[in-house]
């Protein structure tokens, strides 16, 4: 079996419709507020608004194909994934080994772009949980 690369493009089905997803200039979907950089779209955007941001200098996805709503998540969660170690509770590496452990995933898929809606939440109350034990406040 023929090894994935870092430049070639990954084959992604979208999760939602079941449409195939396309490597497109990341101002296809943000138009003019985009800085460069390129996403994985769903073929039926933007009636179906599923698409993943891509590495810089790759075209290796940073997670899966996330509506709206889950990319929304994602970023709530990450904020406070990453005051975690940006207060000094746990380094970052250490913080995410401890997603490693809640979950009990391989280094390989601890990473909030891979979260569904519900490891999401579960993460996002974790977090919460260890920011109040620290004391270190969190903005809603």
């Amino acid at each position: 079996m023929k090894q994935k690369t870092r430049n070639t493009p990954a084959r992604i089905k979208c999760p939602y419709c079941g449409r195939s997803a396309v490597l497109r200039k990341a101002s296809y979907v943000y138009k003019e507020k985009a800085l460069g950089g390129f996403l994985y779209v769903c073929t039926g955007y933007p009636e179906c608004d599923a698409y993943v941001g891509v590495h810089t200098g790759t075209m290796q996805p940073k997670g899966t194909l996330a509506n709206g709503d889950l990319r929304h998540k994602r970023i709530e969660t990450h904020r406070l994934f990453d005051a975690i170690w940006k207060s000094g509770i746990l380094s970052r590496k250490e913080a995410y080994r401890w997603v490693q452990d809640i979950f009990a995933l391989p280094s390989s898929h601890a990473h909030i772009g891979q979260f569904s809606d519900y490891r999401c939440d579960c993460l996002k109350s974790e977090c919460r949980r260890v920011l109040e034990n620290n004391h270190v406040k969190i903005a809603c």
